[in-house]
C-alpha cells in the first residue's frame, strides 16, 4: 500500500500536496492512504406558587452493562467528556508491529487523561483502531477454526458486545440478517482477554466479546455496501430490554480493540495486540475521562471512524434536524434499502456517537469521502476569512446549504483505512500537534512528550494546521434575501392601513391606542428600559448582576412562556468565545428554506435563501409573503384562536396549527409563516414560542421539517427578561435566542417596528430617524446580543445554535416539554397547557375587557425596578430599611423584621424558598453534630467587586469572613496590594478566593500568591462592551486601577 501526505477535495484524484497552508482559526492534517491494487475502497423537553415534594431516588441500572435511566435530577442525555487521543501511521503504508508498540507508548503516556471509578482499577474507556491484521487473523482462525480467511479486502471483521445469556440467539439473528444483506458468516471467534488485568467495575459489566468474520461473493464496493447495511440492520433489531448487543466496528479494513480500561490496562487485557504478528501501517488511540457521568463498555472509543476530545454543544439540534432529513434523502447506491437505515442516530448515543453515526452514514450512504463528509460537519471559520481560496470559500458556502455545522470545543481524529486524519473545532480550542519523521512516520497527539524520537530525525514538528486541498468544486452563487427584493420590485405591495381595527392614528397612541401592547405583556419598563436604548444607541440596554424577581412560575402576573426558559452556558472543559475580540469565528448568516437531497452533492442545495441576520424587516415580511422566485409559494399560518372557545382552545389550536403546518409542507410550500397578525379583540393568540415548538417537532416526527423555512410574523417576542442560568442578565434578545433556539429560521417583529415608528412620530426618539434606520439600529443591536448569548455557550454560527434547544426549563410540566420542547431539560415539573391557556386569557380579558379601569394603559409590575403591589423583590425597600436600621443603630428588632421579611421575599421568588425542612421523629445527640464554629468555615461570598458593591462593603465582607475562617471572593475586579499585604489579623481585608478575568485587569505574581483559591473567568469581565459592563458612574479612583 502506497501513502501520501495530501489535501482533502472533492474529487477522487490523488495528489500530493508539496506544502501546508496555515489558518490560526481552524486546523486539519490529513493523510489520504493509496490502496495498493488489491484494495479499492469506495469514496463518503400548579402555577401560583406551586410546590412538589421531590425525593431523589438511588440511580439504579436496569442492566449490568446500561447507563443508568433518567431519575430524578439525572438524565442519561447529558454525559460529557474530555479526553486524550493520538495516532501513529506509516505514510508509505508499511506494515509492522512496532506501530502497534509505539501506539501503546502513546496511549500509555496520556493516561493522565483519563480516569477510573473508586475501585481505582476501572478506567473511564479506553482502545486502539488499527488495520486489520490480516496475516495475525489467518493464522489464528486456521489454527482454532480450520477456516481460511479469503484476501485481505474480500472480508469483514469486527468485534461485538454481547451478553452470555442470550449471546447464542443474537448471533443467530445477526447470522440471518447477513444472509438477507448476501452475506455469509465465516466464523466466529471468542476474543481472548485477561479479566484479572481490569477492576471490579468493569468486571460487574463485562460483555462477552465475539469476532464476526464475514465475506460475500461481491466485488469490493457492493461488499462494503451490503457490511455497512448489515451493521445498521442488526443495530436496528437485534438489541431489546436485557439483551445486550453492540458493533465496535465492522469494516473491510480496520479493526477497533476498547473497553472500559484505563490506557494501561488496554494491552494487557487484550493479548491479540502483544502477538508479533498482529501487524498494521495505522493505529489510532484514545484515554477517555467521563466529566461527572457514568462511563460504559459502549461508550470507549475510538469509535467506528471517530476518535474524539470535546464536546458537540449543538447536539440535540443536529440530531433532531438528521432526523427531519430522513424525509428528503434519496440514496443512488442504497435506493430502497435506505429507509432500513434510519434511524441514522440511533438511540441513547452520546454526542461523539451521534457524531460518528452521521459522519458514517454520510461515507456509506453518500457519495462523499470522508474528509470532504468532515469538512461538511465541522466547516473552518470561513464567513470572515477574506484570505481563503475562493475554491475554499464556494465549498463551505455550499456545505452550509447542505447542513448546519456541529459546533463546539473538539478535536477530531478520523479514519476509515483509507484516509486518517485530525481536525479541530472552527475556533480551535482543543490542543494538538503533530510529528513528521524522516522514515515517513507521522504522530499526532493531543499532548507533547508521548512519543520519544531523535530530533534529527524529525521534518516537521508543528500545531495542528490546515492541510487540506483547495481544489475544490465551484458552486453557484447563491441567492440572498437583496435577491427577492430585487425580483419583486415590480409588485405591488400595500402597506397595511389597518391592523384588527386599529387606524394608524391609533397606532401612533402607544400609550393608549394600541391594546395590542398590553395582550402581549408589554410594558412600561420594556419600553423605557429595554427598547429605546437599542434603536437609539444600536446596543443592548446596561443591567446590573443578577435578578431578584420571581422565576416565571411564581410569578402572579402572567409571564410569557420565554420567561420559562433559561440559557445554558459553558462549563466542564468547554470554553466560552469572546464574540468581539474572536469575531472571525462568529456568524449569524444563515440559510432558509428547503433542503435538498443531503446524499447526492449539487447545485440543488444552494437552492436556499441566504440571510445575513435572522431579524427581516416589515418590508421583507411582505415580499416573502408574495414571492414566486423560483417557484417558492409561502404559506400563511394562523396562530391565533377565537375567544369563544375560552382557555381549551389552546390545545384545539396547536394541533391544527401542526396539521395545516404539515400538509403545506406536503404540499410544496417552501415557507410556512406562523403568525398572531389576526390577534385582536376576538381572537387569542397562541404563544408564538409554543407555536413554533409544536410546529417544528412535528415536522421533523412527520419528517417534513426539511422541507420548508419556518419565519415568524410575532407580535409576542421582542426583548425579553432574564435568561442567563445562574450567570449575568442578558435582558435584550432572550426572546430572539429562544425562538432561534428551537427551530425559527427567521424573524419578523413587526410590533416593535411599528412601535418604534410610533415613538419617533411622537418625539419620543429622533424624528430625522427613518424606518430605516430604526430597523438596522436594532438588528445592530441584536446581533451582538445574539452573538454573546451564543458566545457563552461556546457556539459561533447560528445555523448551529438554531433548533440546538441550549435551554433548560424551569416550572414546565412534562406534558408540554413533550409536545413543544421535546429533548429540553424541566427538572421540576410544574404548568400545564391549562394553566399557559388560563393566562393567555387572562391577558386577552385584562386587554380587551369594555369597562376595565385604566385599559387604555400600560401595565407596570416592576419586573426590574420594585413597585407597591407589583411583582416580589427578593430585595424590596422594607428588607432594605431594616437592615440599615440595624446595621447602624445596632438594632436587634430591626434584624428580626429584615429577617422575616428577607426569608419571605426569598419563598415568594425561588425555588429553595419552596422547601420545608422535614424533621426526624428521633433526633440525633447534638454531639455528634459539627460545631458551628467549624461549619462557618466553609462559608462563602458571593464573587461581587467593588463597583457592583462599594469598597467598604467589600472590604467588610472580606473582614468578617476572616474572622470566622470562612472565605471572601475579590470578584473579577480584583484587590489592590494593600487588601493583602501587611494586614491586621483582626481585621484583615484579604479576600481569600481571588479572580482573574480575561482581557481586562492586570494580575501580579504577588496577586496570585496571596489567593487561596483561584478562578478564572474567560472571554468575560467588566471590559467595554460586555461582561458586568460597568456604568460609567460608577467608575473611581478605585476600580479603574
Amino acid at each position: 500500500m502506497s501513502v501520501s501526505v495530501a489535501q482533502a477535495k472533492c474529487s477522487d484524484v490523488h495528489q500530493v500536496c508539496s506544502c501546508c497552508h496555515r489558518d490560526p482559526m481552524k486546523t486539519e492534517i490529513l493523510t489520504q492512504l493509496k490502496p495498493a491494487p488489491s484494495y479499492n475502497p469506495i469514496s463518503r423537553h400548579q402555577r401560583r406558587r406551586y410546590r412538589r415534594q421531590y425525593r431523589i431516588n438511588i440511580l439504579m441500572f436496569e442492566d449490568s452493562w446500561s447507563l443508568p435511566r433518567k431519575d430524578g435530577l439525572y438524565d442519561p442525555v447529558l454525559e460529557k467528556e474530555a479526553c486524550g487521543v493520538g495516532f501513529i501511521v506509516s505514510i508509505d503504508g508499511v506494515r509492522s508491529h512496532k506501530i502497534v508498540r509505539d501506539a501503546e507508548t502513546l496511549s500509555s503516556r496520556m493516561n493522565h487523561r483519563g480516569a477510573c471509578a473508586c475501585d481505582n482499577d476501572t478506567g473511564d474507556g479506553a482502545g486502539v483502531l488499527t488495520a486489520i491484521p490480516h496475516t495475525f487473523y489467518a493464522h489464528e482462525l486456521k489454527k482454532t477454526h480450520n477456516v481460511d480467511l479469503p484476501p485481505y479486502g474480500k472480508y469483514a471483521t469486527g468485534i461485538i458486545y454481547l451478553d452470555k445469556a442470550h449471546h447464542r440467539e443474537s448471533e443467530r439473528q445477526f447470522t440471518e440478517l447477513a444472509k438477507e444483506c448476501n452475506l455469509d458468516v465465516l466464523c466466529w471467534r471468542t476474543v481472548p482477554t485477561v479479566i484479572g488485568s481490569i477492576g471490579e467495575v468493569a468486571r460487574n459489566s463485562e460483555p462477552l466479546m465475539r469476532q464476526v468474520f464475514l465475506t460475500g461473493n461481491l466485488d469490493q464496493q457492493l461488499l462494503n455496501k451490503q457490511v455497512f447495511m448489515l451493521r445498521k440492520r442488526s443495530t436496528h433489531r437485534i438489541p431489546k430490554p436485557g439483551v445486550r448487543f453492540y458493533i465496535c466496528s465492522l469494516s473491510l479494513s480496520v479493526v477497533v480493540y476498547k473497553g472500559l480500561l484505563t490506557s494501561d490496562q488496554l494491552w494487557s487485557y487484550f493479548p491479540d495486540l502483544k502477538s508479533p504478528t498482529y501487524d498494521t501501517y495505522l493505529a489510532l488511540v484514545h484515554t477517555r475521562f467521563s466529566t461527572n457521568t457514568f462511563p460504559s463498555w459502549e461508550r470507549a472509543h475510538p469509535l467506528r471512524y471517530l476518535a474524539h476530545n470535546g464536546e458537540i454543544n449543538t447536539l440535540r439540534g443536529n440530531v433532531n434536524f438528521m432526523k427531519a432529513r430522513e424525509g428528503v434523502m434519496e440514496s443512488p447506491i442504497f435506493g430502497k434499502d435506505l429507509k432500513s437505515l434510519y434511524p441514522v442516530v440511533e438511540p441513547n448515543m452520546s454526542d461523539s456517537g451521534s457524531f460518528d453515526c452521521v459522519l458514517e452514514f454520510l461515507v456509506n450512504a453518500g457519495t462523499r469521502s470522508l474528509p470532504e463528509a468532515v469538512m461538511t460537519m465541522v466547516p473552518e471559520a470561513w464567513q470572515n476569512d477574506k484570505t481563503m481560496p475562493k475554491e475554499k470559500r464556494d465549498f463551505y458556502h455550499w456545505s452550509a446549504c447542505a447542513m448546519e455545522p456541529w459546533d463546539g470545543p473538539a478535536l477530531l481524529t478520523f479514519t476509515d483505512g483509507r484516509y486518517i486524519g485530525a481536525t479541530l473545532d472552527r475556533n480551535g480550542l482543543r490542543p494538538s500537534r503533530f510529528y513528521v519523521l524522516e522514515d515517513n512516520i507521522m504522530v499526532m497527539a493531543s499532548e507533547v512528550g508521548v512519543y520519544d524520537v531523535d530530533p534529527a530525525k524529525i521534518v516537521l514538528k508543528i500545531l495542528l494546521e490546515d492541510l487540506r486541498e483547495t481544489h475544490l468544486k465551484k458552486y453557484k452563487a447563491l441567492p440572498t434575501m437583496d435577491d427577492d427584493i430585487s425580483t419583486l420590485k415590480g409588485c405591488s405591495i400595500q402597506r397595511v392601513a389597518s391592523v384588527n381595527g386599529i387606524n394608524e392614528k391609533a397606532l401612533a397612541r402607544m400609550w393608549g391606542g394600541d391594546k395590542r401592547l398590553s395582550m402581549f405583556s408589554y410594558t412600561i419598563e420594556t419600553v423605557n428600559l429595554l427598547l429605546l436604548p437599542m434603536i437609539q444607541s444600536k446596543k443592548e440596554a446596561l443591567g446590573s448582576m443578577g435578578n431578584d424577581a420571581p422565576l416565571a412560575c411564581l410569578s402572579l402576573f402572567q409571564p410569557l412562556l420565554y420567561d420559562y426558559f433559561k440559557q445554558l452556558f459553558a462549563q466542564v472543559t468547554n470554553p466560552p468565545i469572546d464574540p468581539f475580540r474572536e469575531k472571525i469565528v462568529m456568524s449569524l448568516m444563515c440559510p432558509i428554506g428547503p433542503e435538498a437531497n443531503l446524499l447526492v452533492p449539487g447545485s440543488k442545495q444552494c437552492h436556499r435563501l441566504f440571510l445575513k441576520n435572522p431579524i427581516i424587516s416589515l418590508q421583507d415580511i411582505e415580499v416573502i409573503k408574495a414571492t414566486s422566485y423560483r417557484e417558492w409559494k409561502s404559506k400563511i399560518i394562523d396562530i391565533t384562536f377565537d375567544k369563544k372557545e375560552g382557555p381549551k382552545g389552546l390545545s384545539i389550536a396547536l394541533d391544527r396549527i401542526c396539521e395545516e403546518s404539515c400538509k403545506a409542507a406536503q404540499e410544496n410550500y417552501q415557507l410556512l409563516i406562523l403568525s398572531d397578525r389576526k390577534s385582536g379583540p376576538h381572537r387569542v393568540p397562541v404563544s408564538t414560542l409554543l407555536a413554533l415548538g409544536a410546529v417544528h417537532h412535528y415536522l421533523i416526527e412527520e419528517r417534513q421539517r426539511m422541507k420548508v423555512g419556518l419565519i415568524l410574523e410575532t407580535g409576542e417576542a421582542r426583548l425579553g427578561t432574564a435568561c442567563m442560568l445562574l450567570k449575568k442578565i442578558r435582558r435584550e434578545v432572550h426572546h430572539m435566542c429562544v425562538l432561534l433556539g428551537y427551530g425559527a429560521d427567521a424573524i419578523c417583529p413587526y410590533l416593535i417596528f411599528e412601535m418604534a415608528g410610533a415613538l419617533r412620530n411622537e418625539g419620543v426618539v429622533d424624528r430625522s430617524l427613518t424606518d430605516a434606520v430604526l430597523f438596522k439600529n436594532y438588528v445592530e443591536a441584536m446581533d451582538r446580543g445574539i452573538s454573546k448569548v451564543m458566545a457563552k455557550m461556546g457556539i459561533s454560527t447560528l445555523p448551529s445554535y438554531k433548533g440546538a434547544q441550549i435551554f433548560e426549563a424551569v416550572g414546565l410540566s412534562d406534558e408540554v416539554i413533550e409536545k413543544c420542547f421535546k429533548g429540553t431539560q424541566s427538572r421540576l415539573g410544574g404548568v400545564t397547557f391549562e394553566v399557559l391557556a388560563s393566562e393567555a386569557y387572562e391577558r386577552h380579558q385584562l386587554t380587551y375587557m369594555e369597562y376595565t379601569p385604566d385599559m387604555l394603559v400600560l401595565r407596570n409590575p416592576g419586573n426590574y425596578h420594585w413597585r407597591s403591589g407589583g411583582e416580589k423583590h427578593i430585595n424590596d425597600p422594607a428588607s432594605i430599611a431594616n437592615l440599615q436600621e440595624a446595621a447602624i443603630n445596632k438594632n436587634k428588632s430591626a434584624y428580626d423584621r429584615f429577617r422575616e421579611s428577607t426569608l419571605d421575599s426569598v419563598k415568594w421568588c425561588t425555588l429553595r424558598g419552596q422547601l420545608e425542612l422535614a424533621y426526624s421523629d428521633n433526633p440525633i445527640n447534638i454531639s455528634l453534630v459539627e460545631p458551628a464554629s467549624e461549619i462557618v468555615k466553609r462559608f462563602v461570598t458571593g464573587a461581587m467587586s467593588f463597583g457592583s458593591i462599594s469598597l467598604e462593603a467589600h472590604a467588610t465582607l472580606a473582614i468578617a469572613m476572616n474572622k470566622i475562617g470562612g472565605k471572601s471572593n475579590t470578584g473579577e475586579g480584583g484587590e489592590n496590594a494593600d487588601r493583602y499585604l501587611n494586614q491586621d489579623p483582626e481585621n484583615n481585608m484579604r479576600s481569600a478566593i481571588k479572580q482573574v478575568a480575561s482581557g481586562r485587569f492586570g494580575v501580579t505574581a504577588s496577586y496570585l500568591a496571596h489567593a487561596d483559591d483561584l478562578q478564572i473567568k474567560m472571554a468575560q469581565g467588566a471590559k467595554p462592551g460586555e461582561g458586568g459592563e460597568l456604568p460609567g458612574y460608577k467608575v473611581n479612583n478605585f476600580t479603574k486601577r
